[in-house]
């Protein structure tokens, strides 16, 4: 890091303020020694300088030691980093400090790629024990490439031996062609190469890079180099690159900027993406395209028969590769939906994951009309009709496997809003024993399942996964002996030997009317998606009472919800307490990622909080966010359950149509686990946190 820190520099610091001062964007706390500065934004200019302006009256009233949170901070601007480094120096001259904390993933990985965290400090709120190993090593200084990646078990000797054997022959570097070659994965090099070189080495993403500092270079001259500016910093420039031994591009860019240039090593692809977010968006998408292969089928509906690759269809196509490669990179990445929606000056691409969205890409806004046109043309729909709401469905082969894309589009403000839901099968958890219940809770769910009759609930908000588990207890159920029927609305993932029918409304075809004619099938077990009106109720109580197993979905937020929103509909509580076996409540929580996975230790007043005085000494996780989970700590979901069986008290107490405050009383009564003990319960197995039950189950 380049030191031009003068007196000048240190009077603007300073400053001349003699008053204290209250600012809406900032909060300031004295603690003890220590002055505690909580910023709420730091965007705009005006809000920096409010930073500014309250560290000028801490050095005026000799308050030194400054702590400035971050909590509320996203992202960071190259004016706010020097801000920062211009008053820790200021401050140590002056014997005192300025520390950081409450950083999130990002802020800690751009601390670290610019050495500002060994210029400022950085106070930890936990006791975090970092499980992940470092990106790189001290020792790798200086080392030969090929000894590097044989101490780290990434290739043999006689790789190595025979890569230097190569180098004479196609003129290439040694790491260039191992990769090429496929005997080392680019990340390994270019992680051994930082190690060597003594560079950091970061996943490059949103947030990783200033967008006022991105156009020190022209964007051609960006592409062309495949380098990007990451941060200004003074008259340091750190620059994105993914090969720092490229002393001709350095060159250049020093030419063109004036600015002394530090390297970060990062992936090419990664740049290339980055790119088009840093400068705004791509002719067609060009390198967001090239991102994945052509390992993807367009399943033609009119012949099932038929399957057309997309290259053979695409003919070069922009519009066609870019709608197929966001799809791919869907499938790739574990996304439930896939949202395309039209903004003032700009399209926007999210993707929903683990049941949060991220963008990921931002396309021009004059290609919107033209992936809704590709999207309806996949789905067998009316390109022609864009005033009105629009359904379909496509069916896509990738990576060996077949998946379904449920279509939707929507007119609005600035043009149709599209959203695609992405039903996986092989993603999909059609097994009870893989539904992530307590081994309690699963002997229950079994019991209720193999009752030869009776009506057994699902209940939770919408993406609960209800469905889901359902569809698992149908495969549990399925046998050749037993004549299983489903009505849905859509039919979601096809089973065999299992009759499935999908809901017609428009032709008059109800989830009532359908069940009536279900019974005349001779079914076992008949499964309906959702009950939503009063027919439909009583129809599935009185198919439970004559014989039939019942599997059906409502939408209450516990298990006893399911009482109470039956007997509103109308079914008489003495029917219902008859044909109620069971209700299973549920809601999905977010795992803690295992790639940033940390521990740190509960303290004494949170054992006493949630009652863990006799687990001794407790130990908890959560994840400090990496590129593996887009930053946010958690990777994949699991679900927590709350099971009631129907036993003779609660049939007894539903025949009083009892209250809700009744059937709670009960459940405490019972002893029955509730959807918050069973969070509290894998919160102590280290698979999720404390933040993320209470986000998801309120109390």
């Amino acid at each position: 890091m380049s030191q031009n820190f003068d007196a000048k520099t240190e009077d603007r610091i300073e400053g001349k303020a003699n008053h204290e001062a209250t600012y809406d964007s900032l909060n300031r706390t004295r603690i003890g020694t220590m002055t505690y500065l909580a910023p709420s934004h730091l965007n705009t200019t005006e809000e920096q300088e409010t930073v500014r302006q309250a560290i000028d009256e801490c050095v005026n009233q000799q308050e030194l030691q400054i702590v400035i949170d971050l909590a509320e901070i996203g992202v960071l601007r190259s004016t706010i980093l020097e801000l920062f480094l211009d008053c820790q120096e200021m401050l140590a001259r002056r014997g005192g400090w300025l520390r950081l904390t409450n950083l999130n993933a990002i802020l800690r990985e751009v601390l670290r790629m610019t050495g500002l965290n060994h210029s400022i400090g950085v106070i930890s709120v936990d006791d975090v024990e970092q499980t992940a190993p470092p990106h790189t090593a001290s020792d790798a200084r200086n080392r030969r490439m090929g000894d590097l990646l044989i101490d780290r078990g990434l290739i043999t000797e006689a790789r190595v031996k025979e890569a230097i054997g190569l180098q004479g022959k196609l003129g290439k570097r040694m790491g260039q062609i191992l990769v090429d070659r496929g005997w080392v994965a680019e990340q390994d090099m270019l992680m051994a190469l930082a190690g060597q070189l003594s560079l950091p080495f970061v996943r490059l993403r949103s947030g990783l890079f200033d967008p006022d500092i991105a156009g020190q270079l022209p964007r051609e001259v960006a592409r062309r180099l495949k380098v990007l500016p990451l941060f200004k910093i003074r008259d340091d420039l750190f620059l994105a690159t993914s090969d720092p031994q490229a002393v001709a591009t350095v060159e250049e860019v020093v030419e063109r900027t004036g600015c002394n240039i530090l390297l970060v090593i990062t992936k090419r692809d990664e740049i290339i993406k980055t790119i088009n977010d840093a400068y705004g968006d791509a002719d067609f998408a060009a390198d967001f395209i090239g991102d994945f292969d052509e390992d993807l089928e367009l399943v033609e509906t009119a012949q099932l028969e038929d399957y057309t690759t997309i290259d053979e269809l695409a003919a070069g196509s922009p519009v066609i590769n870019l709608v197929n490669s966001i799809i791919q990179r869907a499938i790739h990445d574990g996304a439930s939906d896939i949202h395309i929606e039209p903004a003032r000056g700009k399209c926007r691409v999210r993707f929903r994951i683990d049941g949060l969205l991220y963008e990921v890409f931002s396309p021009k806004i004059e290609l919107h009309p033209a992936l809704v046109s590709r999207l309806k043309v996949m789905a067998n729909l009316d390109i022609a009709e864009r005033r009105m709401p629009q359904d379909g469905r496509i069916q896509v082969h990738t990576n060996g496997r077949s998946v379904d894309l449920r279509f939707s589009s929507l007119p609005g403000l600035y043009g149709e809003k599209v959203v695609l839901r992405v039903l996986d099968k092989n993603q999909a958890i059609l097994d009870v024993n893989k539904l992530g219940m307590t081994d309690e809770n699963l002997h229950i769910y079994k019991n209720l399942l193999d009752r030869s009759y009776g009506l057994i609930l699902v209940t939770g908000p919408t993406g609960s996964g209800k469905t889901t588990s359902l569809y698992a207890a149908i495969n549990y159920l399925n046998s050749i002996e037993k004549n299983i029927v489903t009505i849905e609305d859509p039919v979601e993932y096809q089973i065999d030997i299992i009759n499935q029918n999908e809901v017609r409304a428009n032709i008059g075809l109800t989830f009532a009317k359908m069940l009536k004619h279900v019974l005349r099938q001779d079914p076992d077990v008949v499964m309906v998606g959702e009950i939503r009106e009063r027919e439909t109720a009583e129809i599935a109580v009185q198919a439970a009472l004559t014989g039939h197993l019942v599997l059906s979905t409502l939408h209450t937020n516990d298990s006893v919800g399911a009482v109470s929103r039956m007997i509103d509909m109308g079914v008489e509580p003495y029917l219902l307490s008859s044909a109620l076996i069971g209700v299973v409540a549920q809601r999905l929580v977010r795992q803690v990622c295992p790639s940033c996975k940390t521990t740190y230790l509960a303290s004494p007043d949170m054992i006493e909080r949630y009652g863990w005085q006799d687990q001794g000494q407790v130990r908890l996780v959560k994840g400090r966010g990496c590129v593996e989970c887009y930053d946010s700590g958690y990777r994949g979901r699991m679900g927590l359950h709350e099971i009631v069986e129907a036993n003779g008290d609660l049939q007894r107490l539903i025949i009083s149509n009892p209250s809700r405050d009744q059937l709670t009383q009960y459940m405490q009564e019972a002893g029955i686990k509730t959807l918050y003990s069973d969070g509290l319960g894998r919160v102590l197995e280290g698979r999720t946190s404390l933040e993320e039950v209470h986000r998801v189950v309120n109390i």
